[in-house]
């Protein structure tokens, strides 16, 4: 049987560089929604920002929007 996961596409809109860009993440918590803050690792330093949560979906590997060897995960969901 397949392992589900869940992803969540998120924007850091306070971000200037990367504003009206979403981020895809895997997600541990189950209170994720759209419109939910995240604090979440980005770019290459993994500094913490605060984004939105724009999307949610749920999938396998196969399924997964992001290479798995590549994707962060979100730290916490405010």
């Amino acid at each position: 049987m397949k392992k589900i996961m869940c992803f969540a596409a998120v924007e850091f809109v306070d971000d200037p560089n990367v504003k009206g860009m979403t981020y895809w993440y895997l997600c541990d918590f189950e209170s994720v929604k759209e419109g939910s803050k995240a604090i979440a690792p980005l770019g290459r330093h993994n500094n913490e920002q605060t984004g939105i949560v724009r999307k949610v979906i749920f999938a396998d590997e196969s399924g997964a929007p992001f290479p798995l060897q590549y994707i962060k995960k979100i730290r916490k969901i405010l």
